[in-house]
């Protein structure tokens, strides 16, 4: 089969033809209908710092996919050939405090797909069948293939109810974007987003987003100060931090008001300092730190989502063969895009 394979230390991938895999005992052979581009394998195909401590080539990366059963491995009896599936990237262990309690999301010993074991840019992929989820076939495979990092807006966003609250959304990438869909579909009563793209603002406006505030042309101040004039001075009930950039994270804490929460999912580039005492004990607000989805809770929280109406079409701004992975990296470098898809 064909796979993009991360051949050696280094920036790139590489388009090769590998043996096709074969599912073992409880494992599923996969056909890969699409597969999307997300941030972490943009870290390994630059190959940062992060990915050259955590990435062991050979590897086929890609973890979001979509796809039909092709071959079923002894003992599986969940699934049947020819099924619609996506998948749970995260491999956890089952037997740790974590995952016995009821929090297999931070598993202590969990593997990723497409990082600790090859992944879903490829034709065929081998996955444990406790990981696939039945998808209904009036999802087209574009919108298909990224139910797995939907579910973390879905997590950051619905980690408590925001039906008639207001949303702050500070990182309009796919997630942010995202989670604008997520909050307008539970019921948000006001959804102000920033972003330092114009482009990606004007998808967050298709999101149902109600004020998109520019964080390039504007100043932290005068960021702050129209939050406050949208909310009549009371401040944002929830605020989502989805880029990690410290002017956002502190944007984020001033912005909520008093006994609000904020979820944090962007990941800074390194340690962030904050007023502690003035910018959370004091407002004696909520603060969450999201990784992943809740297995498999989110899951069913995004399938009831879409029964709602959920629609993350904009968001779904390009498709490529494959074969064209490159021009999908270099959009994700440029920031002029919103999730990229490949079609093996």
């Amino acid at each position: 089969m064909r796979a993009l394979v991360k051949v050696k230390p280094g920036p790139g991938l590489e388009l090769q033809h590998v043996p096709d895999p074969r599912p073992g005992e409880g494992e599923v052979l996969i056909r890969v209908r699409a597969t999307s581009l997300c941030g972490t394998d943009a870290h390994i195909y630059r190959w940062d710092e992060w990915a050259q401590h955590r990435i062991h080539p050979p590897r086929i990366i890609g973890h979001e996919l979509c796809g039909e059963v092709a071959e079923l491995g002894p003992g599986v009896t969940s699934v049947a050939v020819g099924e619609y599936v996506a998948a749970e990237s995260h491999l956890t262990c089952g037997i740790c405090f974590q995952c016995r309690t009821g929090q297999a999301h931070v598993c202590k010993n969990y593997r990723v797909l497409g990082i600790d074991l090859d992944g879903s840019y490829a034709e065929q992929v081998v996955l444990p069948e406790r990981v696939l989820w039945a998808t209904s076939r009036d999802l087209p495979p574009e919108l298909a293939c990224v139910q797995e990092p939907l579910g973390n807006a879905v997590y950051a966003a619905l980690v408590e109810d925001v039906s008639g609250r207001s949303v702050l959304i500070n990182g309009c990438g796919p997630s942010g974007l995202f989670a604008a869909g997520v909050a307008r579909t539970a019921g948000a009563s006001l959804i102000i987003a920033t972003d330092v793209s114009s482009y990606r603002l004007g998808l967050a406006k298709q999101m149902g987003v109600d004020h998109a505030l520019d964080a390039k042309t504007e100043s932290p101040g005068a960021l702050s100060a129209a939050i406050r004039d949208i909310t009549q001075g009371d401040g944002i009930d929830a605020a989502l931090e989805m880029s990690g950039h410290p002017t956002a994270l502190h944007l984020a804490f001033r912005s909520v008001k008093n006994g609000g929460r904020v979820s944090l999912f962007g990941i800074p580039t390194g340690p962030v300092s904050f007023d502690l005492p003035n910018e959370i004990i004091f407002k004696g607000i909520r603060v969450y730190g999201v990784t992943g989805r809740r297995l498999f809770d989110t899951w069913y929280r995004l399938a009831g989502l879409f029964k709602a109406g959920l629609d993350i079409r904009p968001v779904i701004t390009h498709q490529f063969p494959m074969a064209e992975f490159a021009k999908g990296f270099d959009l994700i470098q440029s920031g002029q895009c919103g999730k990229v898809i490949l079609i093996p």
